[in-house]
């Protein structure tokens, strides 16, 4: 996830909870029957939020942490401390990602309870997770050459390829899928499933209209935007223009008198607020990528555009991503054009 150019002026967004924050391995109540729990993260986030949410004779688990010892034994203390003798019933997690679904096999196993997730991100992590070292597609050299990659870049996504695995505990082979609007029950209240697409393939987000909260994964961050990207395995994907009709639907579905329970940094109100925001933020990096257009540019170019910080090696992968996922957009709008030249390398030039 990268960080994006800070929003301009004031900020409309009211902060909950930030004393009652819960150390690691601990339980906040914000809500009947909904806790709040950080796990720990590497890099400049450093942090996860998932939830525990009481569910009758039992728990359901909502997204599991990166799959690492230092996590599995926060869960741990979790659930000898917390539970109250009570099983984990169900786990959700609200996509793919790592974070999300680092854990999710494991305490599925752990339980004998299944796991529930979209269909698209449900199978795009077992394939991923199958992915090794040495299974680095043609395709995919091909892609980031396009890029603008230089062949030291190259040779270090040859040596990162497959990392995806080592970070989550095998799924379980079969799993419950969550469809769009679909109701589920938790807790003798009904939670309304609404899934996002930019950020992941089917990214699930849980509205519970009677305690007026939705538990948002990374659809909905406070003040960061999720990484959208174009990724090798869909090479002429747009998933921006997804994304921005995501921001707007849920701006249509959606109440504006929310708790908001994101993935990272603090519970905030004002959803419809920051739906426009993170809108707006995406149309001004449109603008100024075209602005920065007027030569010829690679991906790897248009970084000032979009980021405010420096690009270093831990983001230049998934910020190579975004810009191209920004660059598809544009060109979709006829914003832009792009040519190959003879080394297989595209350039963007305003239309």
């Amino acid at each position: 996830m990268v960080e994006n150019m800070s929003r301009r002026g004031f900020d409309p967004l009211t902060y909950r909870f930030q004393k009652e924050e819960p150390a690691k391995g601990e339980v906040t109540e914000i809500a009947d029957g909904v806790y709040w729990i950080r796990m720990p993260l590497w890099g400049r986030l450093n942090h996860i939020n998932v939830w525990l949410l009481a569910d009758g004779d039992g728990w359901t688990i909502v997204d599991t942490g990166i799959f690492t010892e230092e996590v599995q034994k926060h869960w741990k203390t979790i659930f000898a401390k917390h539970l109250g003798g009570k099983p984990v019933t169900r786990v959700i997690a609200t996509h793919l990602h790592t974070d999300h679904t680092g854990n999710a096999g494991w305490i599925c196993r752990e339980w004998g309870c299944e796991l529930w997730m979209s269909r698209s991100d449900f199978y795009m992590c077992k394939v991923m997770a199958h992915d090794g070292p040495s299974d680095v597609p043609d395709d995919a050299i091909r892609f980031y050459r396009r890029a603008g990659f230089t062949e030291d870049r190259l040779a270090h996504y040859r040596k990162r390829f497959g990392s995806f695995g080592a970070s989550i505990a095998p799924l379980p082979a079969g799993y419950q899928r969550i469809n769009d609007n679909q109701y589920i029950g938790i807790g003798g209240r009904e939670w309304r499933a609404i899934i996002g697409h930019g950020h992941a393939p089917e990214h699930v987000c849980l509205h519970c209209p009677e305690l007026k909260l939705i538990i948002a994964g990374d659809q909905i961050l406070p003040r960061i935007t999720p990484n959208v990207s174009v990724q090798p395995s869909e090479p002429n994907a747009n998933p921006l223009r997804e994304w921005i009709d995501s921001c707007s639907r849920f701006r249509e579905l959606l109440p504006p008198n929310l708790l908001v329970l994101p993935a990272h940094e603090s519970l905030y109100e004002g959803v419809h607020e920051r739906l426009t925001e993170l809108i707006d933020w995406h149309e001004v990096a449109l603008e100024k990528l075209y602005d920065m257009c007027r030569e010829p540019k690679r991906a790897v170019d248009v970084f000032p555009a979009l980021f405010k910080s420096q690009i270093t090696d831990m983001s230049y992968f998934p910020a190579t991503g975004e810009s191209i996922a920004h660059l598809h957009c544009a060109l979709d709008r006829r914003m832009l054009t792009v040519e190959d030249d003879e080394n297989g390398v595209a350039w963007w030039q305003q239309a």
